[in-house]
């Protein structure tokens, strides 16, 4: 299967109008723009409730030593010290 001529688009999307009306695919229009909408609108109040508080930052500076244990997992669930 090729790809499909402006034509072919066409004829699908008069066939569509048809099926469907303009009114009822004037208000999906309108329903999938509210919902894009609301979605960044969303987005736009998680940044701004993210930004009142920022993370700290972890900064390393050069010849720190971190002390630490590595542990490795072993296939029962307990851990075992390497």
């Amino acid at each position: 299967m090729g790809s499909f001529s402006i034509w072919h688009w066409v004829v699908v999307l008069l066939i569509v109008v048809l099926v469907f009306g303009t009114k009822k695919l004037r208000n999906i229009g309108q329903d999938l723009g509210g919902a894009v909408r609301g979605f960044k609108e969303g987005i736009r109040e998680g940044d701004a409730a993210a930004g009142a508080a920022p993370p700290p930052q972890v900064t390393a500076q050069e010849g720190t030593v971190i002390e630490g244990e590595a542990r490795e997992k072993v296939a029962n669930g307990s851990e075992k010290s390497a």
